[in-house]
């Protein structure tokens, strides 16, 4: 028997202290670097969407990956990859932690919009307050403590 998954992840992780460098000119390059990435680790990639200070991605995961390993590998690779090519001057790395929810496959298009209109939703809430919404909607207990 094979074996049959449809695992749809919304990832979302910041810049270190949430700084503002992830300068729009350059994005694009970093959402086609990661997209690679995944693509070698055998997920799909729906959308990859951020602004200044974090990412969101939208993907399935291959069931012979770790959630875990593919954000190491993700945040360390593309952190060289900028440092490299001198992408975002002011690019000290990424945060430590990471949100990952998961989704019904009936949800994609709706989360594929709201990724592509991260410009427009963060004109009326910070990375913070959207973050908040994104665990109090997933009965994810949190500390906010660790959301400086």
């Amino acid at each position: 028997m094979s074996t049959y998954t449809q695992i749809l992840y919304q990832l979302v992780f910041s810049t270190k202290d949430r700084k503002k460098t992830l300068s729009a000119e350059k994005r694009t390059d970093l959402y086609k670097y990661i997209w690679g990435i995944l693509k070698n680790k055998k997920c799909h990639t729906y959308r990859i969407n951020g602004i200044e200070n974090h990412l969101h991605i939208i993907f399935t995961l291959h069931p012979t990956v770790s959630l875990s390993s593919l954000i190491k590998d993700i945040k360390l690779s593309s952190s060289e990859y900028i440092k490299i090519n001198s992408l975002f001057k002011h690019f000290d790395g990424w945060q430590d932690g990471y949100g990952a929810f998961t989704y019904s496959i009936k949800e994609k298009n709706r989360l594929i919009e709201y990724v592509k209109n991260q410009e427009n939703h963060h004109k009326l809430k910070t990375f913070k307050e959207e973050f908040i919404e994104l665990l109090d909607a997933h009965n994810i207990d949190f500390d906010e403590k660790y959301l400086l």
